[in-house]
């Protein structure tokens, strides 16, 4: 059986969707309360409760479309689940900004544990899509896993001294740009290291 590929297009809305989607939810609710059971709720944990079932809906479609998952993705889904609920829960928005500093720490933690094994996890997430040396993928790694837990760092302080309408934007896209931005500075790496230009 073929693998299933969907257009770019539709892959890049069901990955992002959500995330805008969230976003401007709160700038037009940020405002509001909503009392549901006699206990108040403000606009960011209304709309984190309608992002979870949003981000679960992206996921299955995703899954439905590729036939499959990535490790990350499915980390990334149970983590919205765990501290967006606690939120919603607790009535405190705190635990769903703290999401991203788990989310980045653990991928941190899991590259740099496969690092002194001497081995590269992300190699074996995203071989079929970088074509690199195992030399490649080992320098690559080292970098990821500071890269996050530098983004891990830079969110606990963005949400523990600004405002939430800050942290929603940086969430939204100061996180989204410095991947983007992350792994356009790689291309070095990507030249130097691909196996491609070896196998001609």
């Amino acid at each position: 059986m073929s693998e299933k590929k969907p257009a770019a297009s539709v892959k890049a809305a069901l990955e992002y969707g959500p995330i805008l989607a969230f976003f401007i939810g709160y700038v037009f609710l940020k405002d509001q309360v909503f009392t549901v059971g006699g206990t108040e709720y403000s606009g960011f944990v209304a709309v984190t409760a309608l992002f979870i079932p949003l981000l679960a809906l992206t996921t299955f479609l995703q899954y439905r479309l590729t036939g499959e998952l990535s490790k990350m993705q499915i980390v990334t889904l149970l983590l919205v689940i765990v501290f967006g609920g606690m939120s919603v829960w607790f009535n405190d928005e705190r635990f769903f900004k703290m999401k991203p500093t788990v989310i980045y720490l653990l991928f941190a933690a899991i590259l740099g544990f496969g690092l002194l094994r001497g081995q590269s996890y992300l190699q074996a997430v995203m071989d079929k899509t970088l074509p690199l040396t195992d030399e490649g993928w080992m320098l690559l790694t080292k970098r990821l896993a500071l890269f996050f837990a530098g983004l891990a760092v830079l969110n606990e302080i963005v949400w523990r001294t600004m405002s939430t309408d800050a942290w929603v934007n940086f969430k939204t896209f100061g996180l989204t740009i410095a991947i983007f931005v992350f792994f356009f500075s790689q291309a070095g790496v990507f030249s130097r290291y691909s196996t491609e230009d070896k196998a001609e």
